[in-house]
């Protein structure tokens, strides 16, 4: 099966090599949407969530901020939680703050985001999940 958004290598390489620190761009204390489960899992993984949401809401223990632009010190990896019209300008945020990776969650697709991303020299995963990445990779 080919993988348009994001090839093993690259998964694997955000997950294990990026860096520790993720900001989790549309994560609030709503326990029912998806940001929340996923942030879980990444911290049990190993991983400093970063809630990125206007709220600013603190989640699993972690101080939230409004923007990337907000967040004091490096963010290694930007998880993509909002929707699809909204994801190019999170890109272009992740860029000018430096990170490492992006990475847009299931259902979240930018063609032309990630064309910026890649051309940027990021890694970029799309329509991917790295709860459900991470455990495959043991």
């Amino acid at each position: 099966m080919p993988e348009p958004y994001g090839d093993s290598e690259t998964v694997r390489r955000i997950l294990r090599e990026s860096g520790g620190t993720w900001a989790v761009v549309g994560l609030s204390a709503n326990q029912e949407r998806a940001a929340y489960g996923v942030a879980r899992v990444l911290q049990r993984y190993g991983k400093r969530i970063v809630p990125v949401h206007p709220k600013a809401d603190t989640v699993h223990g972690e101080r939230g901020y409004p923007s990337l632009e907000a967040v004091p010190f490096p963010v290694d990896v930007v998880d993509v939680f909002v929707n699809s019209a909204l994801a190019g300008e999170v890109v272009d945020q992740a860029v000018a703050i430096g990170a490492k990776a992006v990475w847009f969650q299931l259902g979240v697709v930018d063609e032309a985001a990630w064309e910026r991303t890649r051309a940027a020299g990021l890694d970029m995963v799309m329509d991917r999940c790295p709860a459900i990445e991470i455990p495959a990779l043991g």
